[in-house]
Formats: structure tokens, sequence, C-alpha cells
């Protein structure tokens, strides 16, 4: 029976974009002023997100202690708030839309790994998250996902795969409970 083997592990053809010394920069500038609570000011996160080439609309809002992985992999509308201690592990594009809620402890990951190799490769699949959608404190958005227009993945669920608009989801994995009706 074959056994894991890590030392086998590579992950090309993988390229985080961006060249080393942008990534190295990026790393202590999110440690500074994202990672930390000491820096609230949101105009001047998108700023900076900005400059490091992420896609960043009008009154977006950055909680203190939020993780960001790559910001050029990063594209975000209007209207959006994204709460404290969220990931976003934009190994690959990460899409948000307009008038959407990420609440506290919220996961979105873009990387896996192979569990069936004994080089445990990496995989990748961009995650969207269309207009209107509300992610509830602590879910898991797994790579590949789509969160369909205005769906709700209820507090410390888990998307194992696309979820269907206006719906609201609940579980691990994230099951379809009942329609979001807004009135």
């Amino acid at each position: 029976m074959k056994k894991a083997d890590l030392v086998l592990y590579n992950n090309w053809p993988y390229n985080p974009g961006g060249n080393a010394l942008k990534r190295i920069l990026w790393y202590y500038v999110n440690i500074i002023f994202f990672k930390s609570s000491l820096f609230p000011f949101y105009g001047f996160k998108n700023v900076i997100l900005r400059l490091f080439g992420a896609k960043i609309g009008n009154m977006v809002e950055f909680k203190p202690c939020v993780n960001i992985k790559y910001p050029w992999n990063l594209s975000i509308g209007d209207e959006v708030w994204i709460g404290e201690n969220v990931w976003l592990d934009s190994l690959v594009p990460i899409t948000i839309g307009n008038n959407i809620c990420i609440s506290q402890g919220v996961m979105i990951l873009t990387g896996s790994h192979n569990y069936k190799k004994p080089s445990f490769d990496l995989i990748t699949g961009s995650v969207v998250i269309e207009d209107g959608v509300w992610i509830c404190a602590g879910a898991i958005i797994n790579q590949g996902i789509t969160i369909g227009t205005h769906a709700i993945l209820s507090s410390g669920s888990v998307a194992t795969k696309n979820l269907d608009p206006y719906s609201i989801y609940q579980g691990n994995p994230a099951v379809k409970i009942r329609d979001r009706i807004l009135e």
C-alpha cells in the first residue's frame, strides 16, 4: 500500500503572481495594516489593496485582523463588509460582488491538496460570491465554489458545493434548508 511522502511535494505549475519582492512586501504590509487590530481605517486599507493590484469598489469596510493571502487575486464590488478575523486565502481569484456581508471568522479557501497522491499536490479553484450574499460567522467556503446571488451560508457551515441563489444553507456539509425571501 502506498504512503504519503511530502518530500515529493511540488506545487508546480502553480504561480502565486507578483514577483518575490512584491510578495515579501505584501507579507509585512498585511501584518501591519490588516492582520493587526491597531489600524482600523477602512479607506486607507482600500488604497493599500489597490496599490497591490486588488480591485476594490466603493464603501468596502475591512474590520481588524483580516488576513489576505495575495491581494492581486482579489476583486470586491461596492458596499461590502469584511468582519474581524476573516481569512481570504486568495491563492487564485476570489470575486466578491456587491452588497455582501462576510461576518467574523469566515474562511474563504482557494486551495487544498490531492489526498490521493503521495505527493499531496496542490489543488486550486477560484471562489465567486455573487451580489447580496451573507456569509455568517465562522463559515467556510472551499475552493472552486460559487455562492449564488442573495444566498446565505449560516454560522459554522461549510460550503463544499455551489449554493443556489436566494437559498439558505446550513451544516457541514452545507445543505439547503429553505428559500430566502426578501420582504
